[in-house]
């Protein structure tokens, strides 16, 4: 099921980056590139794992599936143009959408600026090898 549930108040504040920031106690994570990105597991555990996704302007993910995982994302930075299923609809900072084990979706920033996501996975096994591609503009479906 699709849902977009928006925030009853938005932050006034938003505190950079912790690898920009020179005072910064938060922890730093090991960032990946991808084609049209990056993303950095920011915790994992036993039947979850959270990611901070990056997007860069007029990227998009492959369209894909997952066999043994849901997602939750969370916009934070930016509009997204998320597809699941049938439907498109824009994510923007603060609301949120699941996407159901072997939901077909994907992420695009259609968009000037940065896109940032928070996605938490739920599932028995999180391998980055449990990625279906039916489409990919770089060439990996």
């Amino acid at each position: 099921m699709l849902a977009i549930t928006l925030p009853t108040a938005m932050p006034t504040t938003s505190l950079p980056p912790a690898e920009t920031s020179p005072c910064s106690t938060l922890p730093t994570f090991e960032r990946t590139l991808r084609p049209w990105g990056w993303y950095e597991t920011m915790t994992e555990a036993p039947g979850y794992k959270v990611k901070r996704i990056g997007v860069a302007p007029g990227q998009q993910l492959s369209l894909q599936k997952h066999h043994q995982r849901a997602e939750h994302w969370v916009g934070v930075v930016g509009a997204g143009r998320v597809t699941v299923g049938d439907r498109t609809l824009d994510l923007l900072p603060g609301q949120h959408v699941d996407i159901a084990v072997g939901e077909i979706h994907r992420l695009a920033n259609p968009g000037p600026g940065p896109l940032e996501i928070i996605e938490v996975q739920f599932g028995a096994y999180l391998g980055e090898d449990d990625i279906v591609r039916l489409q990919d503009v770089y060439g990996r479906a």
